[in-house]
Protein backbone atom coordinates (compact mmCIF):
# COMPACT_ATOMS: atom_id res chain seq x y z
CA UNK A 1 0.00 0.00 0.00
CA UNK A 2 1.63 3.48 -1.22
CA UNK A 3 2.58 5.72 2.03
CA UNK A 4 0.08 8.31 2.64
CA UNK A 5 0.78 11.69 1.45
CA UNK A 6 1.88 14.33 3.89
CA UNK A 7 -1.25 16.73 3.04
CA UNK A 8 -3.96 13.62 3.42
CA UNK A 9 -2.58 13.06 6.91
CA UNK A 10 -2.32 16.36 8.12
CA UNK A 11 -6.35 17.12 6.68
CA UNK A 12 -7.07 14.30 8.40
CA UNK A 13 -5.38 15.47 11.80
CA UNK A 14 -6.82 19.03 11.35
CA UNK A 15 -10.89 17.87 10.02
CA UNK A 16 -12.18 17.73 13.39
CA UNK A 17 -10.97 21.53 13.18
CA UNK A 18 -12.69 22.06 9.94
CA UNK A 19 -15.69 20.34 11.26
CA UNK A 20 -15.98 22.57 13.76
CA UNK A 21 -15.59 25.72 11.88
CA UNK A 22 -18.81 24.40 9.94
CA UNK A 23 -20.42 24.55 13.01
CA UNK A 24 -19.39 27.79 13.84
CA UNK A 25 -22.81 30.52 13.91
CA UNK A 26 -20.17 32.92 11.95
CA UNK A 27 -20.32 30.39 9.01
CA UNK A 28 -24.12 29.26 9.44
CA UNK A 29 -25.79 32.61 9.61
CA UNK A 30 -23.12 34.02 6.76
CA UNK A 31 -24.44 30.79 4.45
CA UNK A 32 -28.47 31.56 5.95
CA UNK A 33 -28.14 35.43 5.09
CA UNK A 34 -28.72 36.27 9.15
CA UNK A 35 -25.67 37.55 9.77
CA UNK A 36 -25.71 41.17 10.96
CA UNK A 37 -23.93 43.63 8.65
CA UNK A 38 -22.03 44.55 11.64
CA UNK A 39 -20.45 41.36 11.72
CA UNK A 40 -19.80 40.91 8.46
CA UNK A 41 -17.77 44.49 8.18
CA UNK A 42 -16.26 43.80 10.97
CA UNK A 43 -14.75 40.52 9.68
CA UNK A 44 -13.78 42.33 6.50
CA UNK A 45 -11.88 44.65 8.34
CA UNK A 46 -9.58 41.95 9.60
CA UNK A 47 -9.55 39.98 6.81
CA UNK A 48 -8.47 42.89 4.88
CA UNK A 49 -5.80 43.46 7.40
CA UNK A 50 -4.54 40.03 7.39
CA UNK A 51 -4.41 39.60 3.42
CA UNK A 52 -1.91 42.04 3.63
CA UNK A 53 0.04 40.73 5.40
CA UNK A 54 -0.24 37.24 3.78
CA UNK A 55 0.84 38.52 0.38
CA UNK A 56 4.26 39.62 2.09
CA UNK A 57 4.41 36.26 3.53
CA UNK A 58 3.51 34.23 0.42
CA UNK A 59 6.34 36.67 -1.56
CA UNK A 60 8.54 35.37 1.41
CA UNK A 61 7.95 31.85 1.04
CA UNK A 62 8.35 31.94 -3.22
CA UNK A 63 11.60 33.38 -2.21
CA UNK A 64 12.73 30.39 -0.45
CA UNK A 65 11.63 27.46 -2.96
CA UNK A 66 13.81 25.21 -4.65
CA UNK A 67 12.13 25.71 -7.90
CA UNK A 68 11.46 27.93 -10.63
CA UNK A 69 8.04 26.69 -11.26
CA UNK A 70 7.41 26.74 -7.56
CA UNK A 71 8.68 30.43 -6.91
CA UNK A 72 6.39 31.52 -10.10
CA UNK A 73 3.26 29.73 -8.60
CA UNK A 74 3.75 31.62 -5.27
CA UNK A 75 4.47 34.93 -6.61
CA UNK A 76 1.33 33.95 -8.77
CA UNK A 77 -0.52 33.77 -5.60
CA UNK A 78 0.50 36.91 -3.88
CA UNK A 79 -0.03 38.50 -7.46
CA UNK A 80 -3.26 37.54 -8.48
CA UNK A 81 -5.31 35.47 -6.08
CA UNK A 82 -5.05 37.56 -3.54
CA UNK A 83 -5.88 41.12 -4.91
CA UNK A 84 -8.76 39.53 -6.27
CA UNK A 85 -10.05 39.39 -2.10
CA UNK A 86 -8.35 43.32 -1.76
CA UNK A 87 -10.52 44.28 -4.72
CA UNK A 88 -14.08 42.73 -2.86
CA UNK A 89 -12.78 44.55 0.18
CA UNK A 90 -12.95 47.60 -1.10
CA UNK A 91 -15.96 47.07 -2.95
CA UNK A 92 -17.62 46.43 0.52
CA UNK A 93 -15.84 48.47 2.46
CA UNK A 94 -15.71 51.42 0.13
CA UNK A 95 -13.17 54.38 -0.09
CA UNK A 96 -12.63 54.77 3.50
CA UNK A 97 -11.29 51.26 3.70
CA UNK A 98 -9.26 50.11 6.92
CA UNK A 99 -9.66 53.76 7.96
CA UNK A 100 -9.09 53.69 11.66
CA UNK A 101 -9.44 49.88 12.00
CA UNK A 102 -6.28 48.07 14.03
CA UNK A 103 -6.02 44.38 14.84
CA UNK A 104 -7.66 42.04 17.10
CA UNK A 105 -5.16 39.96 19.22
CA UNK A 106 -6.41 37.33 17.29
CA UNK A 107 -5.79 38.58 14.24
CA UNK A 108 -2.28 39.84 15.41
CA UNK A 109 -1.63 36.56 16.75
CA UNK A 110 -2.11 34.46 13.52
CA UNK A 111 -0.45 36.90 11.44
CA UNK A 112 2.70 37.21 13.75
CA UNK A 113 2.33 33.23 14.09
CA UNK A 114 3.02 33.09 9.82
CA UNK A 115 5.57 35.40 9.77
CA UNK A 116 7.41 33.81 12.54
CA UNK A 117 7.54 31.06 10.15
CA UNK A 118 9.73 32.65 7.96
CA UNK A 119 12.96 31.99 10.34
CA UNK A 120 11.78 27.80 10.14
CA UNK A 121 12.66 25.70 6.98
CA UNK A 122 11.09 26.55 3.96
CA UNK A 123 8.82 23.69 4.08
CA UNK A 124 7.96 24.06 7.72
CA UNK A 125 6.71 27.69 6.48
CA UNK A 126 4.71 26.49 3.48
CA UNK A 127 3.00 24.11 5.33
CA UNK A 128 1.82 26.73 7.77
CA UNK A 129 -0.18 28.98 5.21
CA UNK A 130 -1.79 26.09 3.72
CA UNK A 131 -5.04 26.36 6.15
CA UNK A 132 -5.06 30.11 4.66
CA UNK A 133 -5.80 28.41 1.28
CA UNK A 134 -7.27 24.61 1.90
CA UNK A 135 -9.31 25.26 4.66
CA UNK A 136 -10.53 28.48 3.80
CA UNK A 137 -11.84 26.97 0.65
CA UNK A 138 -13.83 24.16 1.80
CA UNK A 139 -15.25 26.31 4.39
CA UNK A 140 -16.54 28.98 1.48
CA UNK A 141 -17.63 25.43 -0.29
CA UNK A 142 -19.78 24.66 2.40
CA UNK A 143 -21.33 27.76 2.33
CA UNK A 144 -21.96 28.26 -1.05
CA UNK A 145 -23.57 24.95 -1.50
CA UNK A 146 -25.86 26.20 1.27
CA UNK A 147 -26.47 30.07 0.19
CA UNK A 148 -29.42 31.03 -1.60
CA UNK A 149 -28.71 33.39 -4.23
CA UNK A 150 -30.93 36.01 -2.74
CA UNK A 151 -28.41 36.16 0.64
CA UNK A 152 -27.26 39.96 0.81
CA UNK A 153 -23.95 38.40 0.58
CA UNK A 154 -23.87 36.10 -1.71
CA UNK A 155 -21.71 38.38 -4.39
CA UNK A 156 -18.79 37.81 -1.46
CA UNK A 157 -20.02 34.02 -1.10
CA UNK A 158 -19.60 33.34 -4.64
CA UNK A 159 -15.98 33.71 -4.82
CA UNK A 160 -15.50 30.81 -2.74
CA UNK A 161 -16.34 28.39 -6.14
CA UNK A 162 -14.19 30.75 -8.26
CA UNK A 163 -12.45 27.49 -10.46
CA UNK A 164 -9.04 29.31 -10.21
CA UNK A 165 -8.99 29.78 -6.49
CA UNK A 166 -9.67 26.03 -6.46
CA UNK A 167 -6.31 25.30 -8.87
CA UNK A 168 -4.15 27.70 -6.69
CA UNK A 169 -5.41 25.82 -3.26
CA UNK A 170 -4.48 21.98 -5.19
CA UNK A 171 -1.22 23.56 -6.09
CA UNK A 172 -0.06 24.94 -3.13
CA UNK A 173 -1.14 21.73 -1.82
CA UNK A 174 0.77 19.76 -4.74
CA UNK A 175 3.95 21.83 -3.72
CA UNK A 176 3.59 21.34 0.13
CA UNK A 177 3.26 17.37 -0.81
CA UNK A 178 6.63 17.58 -3.07
CA UNK A 179 8.43 19.72 -0.17
CA UNK A 180 7.25 16.88 2.23
CA UNK A 181 8.42 14.23 0.23
CA UNK A 182 11.76 15.31 0.15
CA UNK A 183 12.39 16.23 4.13
CA UNK A 184 12.75 14.40 6.97
CA UNK A 185 10.58 13.01 9.69
CA UNK A 186 11.84 15.40 12.00
CA UNK A 187 10.57 18.44 8.88
CA UNK A 188 7.14 16.69 8.35
CA UNK A 189 6.66 16.61 11.83
CA UNK A 190 7.15 20.68 12.22
CA UNK A 191 5.14 20.92 8.78
CA UNK A 192 2.09 18.99 10.49
CA UNK A 193 2.08 21.09 13.95
CA UNK A 194 2.34 24.71 12.09
CA UNK A 195 -0.53 23.45 9.08
CA UNK A 196 -2.53 22.56 13.01
CA UNK A 197 -2.08 25.62 14.66
CA UNK A 198 -2.64 27.89 11.76
CA UNK A 199 -6.06 25.41 11.13
CA UNK A 200 -6.79 26.50 14.80
CA UNK A 201 -6.26 30.01 14.65
CA UNK A 202 -8.55 29.92 11.42
CA UNK A 203 -11.08 29.14 13.56
CA UNK A 204 -10.58 31.32 16.23
CA UNK A 205 -10.60 34.17 13.14
CA UNK A 206 -13.82 33.54 12.27
CA UNK A 207 -14.81 33.21 16.25
CA UNK A 208 -13.72 36.72 16.75
CA UNK A 209 -15.73 38.19 13.97
CA UNK A 210 -18.82 37.02 15.36
CA UNK A 211 -18.16 38.40 19.22
CA UNK A 212 -16.77 41.72 17.52
CA UNK A 213 -13.54 41.54 19.30
CA UNK A 214 -12.19 44.77 20.60
CA UNK A 215 -9.66 46.32 18.43
CA UNK A 216 -6.22 46.33 19.90
CA UNK A 217 -5.31 50.29 20.62
CA UNK A 218 -2.23 50.34 18.48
Amino acid sequence: MAAKKWSEEAWSLGEPIYKAITRLPFVRELAAGTLSRERFLFYLRQDAMYVDNYIRVLAHVASRLPETAMVEDFLRFALDGVMVEQALHKSYLGEEGLAGATPTAVNLLYMDHETSLGLAPVEVEAAGILPCFWVYQKVGESILANAAKDNPYYHWIETYGDPAFEASTRRAIEICDTLAGRASEETRRKMTSAYLRSTRMEQMFWESAYRLDEMLPY
